[in-house]
């Protein structure tokens, strides 16, 4: 349900004052006591009040005169009309049951010239299968066609995610020559189905002066007990040189629990950067720093995860079976991906390069 008119709206009031009193809408889960984000959904106590008043009192309805102007969507993309939308050749079919391999398609021809990017959406032609997707940037002459790659990632897309609009002046670049590949991982769900997954690029008007890169840290040398509620996982790393940290997007399956993003300060003492308390598969958001956060070299930065392997978890698979890293829904993975900016000039080969 869209809830864009009243009409719409109004049978749902109910339902609508339990979810935010409840804090379930609209999805947001970064706890408060840590960081500031561009993108806070959360919705302050006196706008909850609100909303509750409004449902009890009958959900009246308010001014016309009064009304905002309506939200004008572009063609179903909530980017800036795109530049160019590629997509793989053709749409893959979804078995209704059983388990499937990754799948990485070419998306759209190769690029002829050098693009700056300063807008993408990954866009499912069928949400219901798609678990997640990442869209990589394989540069000419590089040979990979699957599995683990250090290429440059051009977005990453999962239940619930909002598509990727870089601050002024900042943007990810796809060198000319270059392929974008398209990696999804696709989830039976009862129904067989096609999907055709559709990527929007929006160009920056002019070279910026910084270069986005997305980066991750991943543990998976890990083994959660059955019945296990609060199992905790660690992976941590130093940067390699100097650069301005953007957002972070961490990634776990049925079982997450929660996930803290820390580095450590000069005093040896942990700073957490963010802290989701309730991880939700099912709404797996970036979070995008208010203020970029200038890092230096060498910094350490740490990512802890917990898991809840219970009967407990509604959503657990098999709260009787001990559980690794995998990369299918009942598995389990521990991932925090995050974004930095660097001079435009730096590619992620570059800047893993550790300058004494």
């Amino acid at each position: 349900m869209a809830f864009t008119t009243y009409r719409e709206t109004r049978p749902w009031a109910k339902a609508i004052r339990e979810a935010v009193v409840k804090r379930k809408m609209p999805p947001w889960f970064a706890d408060s006591c840590c960081g500031k984000f561009a993108n806070d959904r959360a919705l302050a106590k006196s706008e909850i009040e609100t909303l509750a008043r409004w449902a009890e009192s009958g959900a009246p309805r308010g001014w016309e005169a009064d009304a905002p102007p309506a939200n004008v969507w572009t063609e179903g993309w909530n980017i800036p009309r795109p530049d160019l939308v590629v997509s793989p050749p053709q749409a893959f079919h979804v078995p209704a049951k059983g388990a499937v391999e990754y799948q990485y398609f070419i998306a759209g021809a190769r690029f002829s010239e050098d693009r700056w990017v300063s807008a993408v959406e990954v866009r499912p032609g069928n949400a219901a299968v798609v678990h997640h997707a990442v869209v990589y940037v394989r540069e000419s002459g590089d040979t990979w066609t699957r599995g683990p790659t250090k290429a440059d990632i051009l977005a990453v897309y999962a239940p619930g995610t909002a598509p990727d609009v870089f601050p002024p002046g900042m943007a990810k670049f796809i060198p000319a020559g270059s392929e974008l590949v398209l990696e999804i991982h696709y989830t039976p769900v009862g129904k067989a189905g096609d999907d055709r997954t559709r990527i929007g690029m929006v160009f920056a008007k002019a070279p910026p002066a910084k270069r986005v890169l997305t980066l991750q840290m991943n543990q998976t040398e890990f083994r959660i007990p059955a019945g296990q509620r609060d199992y905790r996982v660690s992976v941590w790393g130093t940067l390699p040189n100097d650069a301005l940290l953007l957002g972070f997007f961490p990634h776990m399956h049925l079982r997450g629990k929660s996930f803290e993003f820390t580095r450590i300060l000069e005093n040896s003492l942990p700073e957490t950067l963010l802290l989701l308390k309730a991880y939700d598969f099912y709404w797996q958001l970036w979070y995008r720093l208010a203020a970029p956060m200038p890092l230096k070299k060498g910094t350490r930065l740490n990512w802890i995860a917990t898991y809840d392997n219970s009967a407990a978890n509604p959503r657990n698979p098999d709260p009787t079976a001990d559980v690794g890293y995998g990369f299918q829904s009942w598995e389990e993975m521990m991932v925090g991906f995050f974004d930095v900016a660097v001079d435009a000039g730096v590619d992620k080969k570059a800047f893993f390069v550790r300058q004494e």
